[in-house]
């Protein structure tokens, strides 16, 4: 039996900047070459590690909704529905107007079109439950799902554009103006 030669190479580095290069970039616009490139890995090491680039940006991908993607999930634990749609709405605001501008999931990569609709329904069964609870009534939970997320969708093309933090933020206030439930008082509000 052959033994192959160790990984000489940091594996969560090269998925550090893959996903930063397909942030960036966007999918189409990025080549395992670039990453070779911005690693110092050779395309060699990286197909033989991923396979394909899809499959390096299923991993990115992964990273990213573990990292500054994660406020997605930390905001689907928030005791209210307002409060859930206002921690993505400004999550959505933080992340995309950070370092790198706008947001990975904002794109026509293979899977993303299948992740957004996840998070939809994954939104959506959160609404159900505060609909379930009294909380909101006569709305469309889905509609309302799909909605908070075109916002953040927005919110991110903003930021490529070059939109202000505090400017992203103002549009996610705006945003939530037109919440179809009870809405907290200032004192009452989850944001800092």
């Amino acid at each position: 039996m052959t033994v192959g030669r160790p990984r000489e190479f940091d594996l969560g580095e090269v998925e550090e900047v893959a996903m930063k290069l397909f942030w960036e970039r966007g999918f189409d616009a990025v080549s395992i070459s670039d990453v070779s490139v911005a690693t110092g890995v050779n395309r060699r090491g990286i197909y033989a590690e991923f396979g394909s680039k899809q499959a390096l940006f299923e991993r990115a991908m992964r990273r990213y909704l573990a990292g500054p993607g994660d406020y997605m999930t930390e905001a689907l634990t928030r005791p209210t529905a307002h409060e859930v749609a206002e921690a993505m709405v400004h999550g959505a605001a933080d992340t995309v107007s950070g370092e790198i501008r706008g947001c990975l999931t904002v794109g026509n990569a293979p899977g993303l079109a299948e992740l957004r609709d996840e998070t939809v329904q994954r939104l959506a069964e959160r609404f159900d439950t505060a609909v379930a609870d009294g909380e909101l009534e006569g709305v469309d939970t889905l509609l309302v799902a799909r909605w908070v997320l075109a916002v953040g969708q927005g919110i991110s093309i903003q930021a490529r554009s070059g939109a202000s933090r505090a400017e992203l933020h103002a549009v996610a206030d705006l945003a939530l103006t037109n919440w179809p439930g009870p809405r907290p008082t200032p004192t009452q509000s989850s944001r800092p």
